[in-house]
């Protein structure tokens, strides 16, 4: 009898008791994603009033809305290294904690500089984006595990989605006469209601995660091979839990190195590659400008001047083809591939992001006598300097707009403004931007959660994650923060053409270096990918019919 193969008298978790364990655990285990997705583009919807309520300028608004992701550089760079130390399980219930803290926070917060630190402290809960995926990876028959690894994507949209209700029902709400609108201050508070229901999924995150067991590999980079059979027990659908094992520790066999060891490893000229291939994919769903058009949606769409209330409407819209192109990327990603689906997924953002570029390039801006009068008196006379001007961009249109009313006044009346002076075929700008999000959420969203577990080997992947979650965090960080500004200053034109050209030099890289991991388990990948870059004297993992 092997050490696998002796009575457990350990206590673990009860068994879930849906028909797959593996796809329940996911589920629960994936909710961070749901969480992230609705903390972040729930923002969206609160610039235009906390804007106003505080009178921010464009760096202020971008610090509050990149905030978090501030929290998420600390985390993600520290996240793979901590749940080495600590455990999966753990790090997720801490997690889950940090995001209802922040979001009881935020709903309460009296001042500006409260709201950022609030949202930082979310931010902090971002580490679910890398830990979620590794979980997963490591409870996931090879066949499905991309599937699997999408229903962390998957959540991640479903946040966005309903933070794009939510702040739409907020909106249109607060607009009504109604007296439970007055009673519960909705009329008064609206960003905070809209920030405050982050607090429900949260305490329920809390709840469920203490229903999910340890991952049976970090279990075995502990020696406790009792519980890791255990689990792996619970997760077995017919096949040889004895294989798993005995492949997983050949695996892990040197899995707890030191921290500095293990970063040694990952710095070695033969995981190069490896590393370079893992922070490009975390680079560039960045760079691309994703984050831009999530947490701006309807910033965006103002921009087309269609008005506050129709850009609230079209976000939704922003969300349901998030959701409904994520499901397409995961019934897809373990038939077609990976790289496949990048390939089609940055073609498709370069075509959007180059199509919106040339929409708002061929707008152009006046403000005639019909437009003047109607807005409101006081408008009139500041703007009458500008009647009849033509305005061949945004940015020269903007600047006039500021010199006649103030830069913060200019602002706070954006919307009204440009849907006043605007001639721009506002339908380009929809098309492209729900173009970009389907081509996104069919490729760069799903797969890079996908790929980065996959390639980097079991022993080093929690340091590996943290270097690439560091970049994946530190690029959105640069987007959030400096969009504002691009928009005001460079204009929206060259701002999405810059991110279409992003999105080409990404399909060539993809086209000419990255490789497909589909069907093949983690060990295999390692000993493809990075093998030579472990300590030697180890034995080779045994090849196995049936692994994990």
């Amino acid at each position: 009898m092997n050490k696998y193969q002796k009575h457990n008298k350990i206590a673990m978790t009860p068994k879930l008791p849906l028909f797959s364990p593996t796809v329940t655990i996911a589920l629960i285990v994936s909710m961070g994603g749901f969480l992230f997705g609705f903390d972040a583009s729930v923002i969206s919807g609160v610039i235009g009033y906390v804007g106003e309520e505080y009178r921010l300028g464009d760096w202020e608004i971008g610090l509050m809305v990149s905030a978090p992701t501030l929290g998420g550089i600390i985390a993600g760079s520290t996240v793979g290294p901590l749940s080495d130390r600590f455990g999966r399980r753990r790090l997720l219930l801490i997690i889950a904690i940090l995001y209802t803290a922040s979001a009881i926070a935020s709903a309460l917060a009296p001042s500006i500089t409260w709201l950022v630190v609030a949202r930082f402290i979310g931010g902090l809960g971002f580490a679910s984006l890398g830990l979620a995926p590794i979980y997963i990876a490591e409870i996931s028959p090879a066949h499905q595990r991309g599937r699997m690894i999408s229903i962390n994507q998957l959540n991640i949209v479903l946040g966005f989605s309903a933070a794009y209700f939510c702040n739409y029902f907020f909106q249109q709400v607060a607009q009504s006469e109604a007296e439970w609108v007055s009673q519960l201050g909705i009329d008064r508070h609206t960003w905070r209601w809209m920030l405050g229901l982050e607090i429900i999924p949260a305490l329920i995150y809390v709840t469920l995660l203490t229903r999910v067991p340890e991952s049976p590999r970090w279990l075995l980079t502990q020696k406790r091979c009792d519980e890791a059979e255990r689990v792996l027990n619970q997760l077995s659908n017919g096949t040889s839990v004895q294989t798993q094992l005995q492949e997983i520790e050949n695996s892990s066999a040197r899995e707890t190195a030191p921290l500095l060891e293990r970063l040694r490893r990952v710095l070695k000229p033969s995981m190069r590659m490896v590393l370079i291939l893992g922070l490009f994919l975390a680079m560039i769903q960045q760079i691309t400008g994703i984050n831009a058009i999530y947490f701006y949606a309807p910033s965006i769409f103002e921009q087309s001047g269609i008005g506050t209330d129709a850009a609230f409407a079209q976000a939704v819209w922003v969300g349901i083809i998030n959701v409904i192109f994520t499901l397409i990327a995961m019934a897809l990603i373990d038939h077609i591939g990976r790289k496949p689906l990048l390939l089609i997924g940055l073609s498709g953002i370069a075509l959007s992001m180059l199509l919106c570029a040339y929409g708002f390039h061929s707008a152009s801006y006046q403000l005639d006598a019909a437009a003047l009068a109607a807005l409101d008196p006081h408008l009139q006379t500041a703007l009458a300097p500008l009647q009849d001007q033509h305005f061949a961009n945004d940015v020269d249109y903007k600047q006039a707009l500021a010199a006649q009313l103030g830069a913060t006044e200019a602002r706070l009346r954006h919307s009204e403004l440009i849907a006043a002076a605007i001639n721009m075929n506002a339908t380009i700008a929809l098309v492209a931007i729900l173009g970009f999000v389907a081509s996104f959420a069919v490729s760069l969203g799903p797969v890079m959660w996908v790929m980065l577990p996959e390639i980097f080997p079991n022993q080093l992947r929690g340091v590996a994650m943290a270097i690439t979650g560091f970049a994946n965090s530190a690029a959105s960080f640069g987007i959030q923060f400096f969009f504002p500004w691009q928009l005001t200053n460079m204009g929206a034109a060259w701002t999405f053409l810059n991110y279409g050209v992003f999105a080409l030099l990404g399909f060539m890289v993809v086209l000419w270096f990255l490789p497909e991991t589909r069907n093949k388990s983690l060990e295999q990948l390692e000993r493809e990918l990075a093998d030579n870059a472990v300590e030697e004297n180890i034995p080779q993992a045994v090849d196995a019919r049936t692994t994990l």
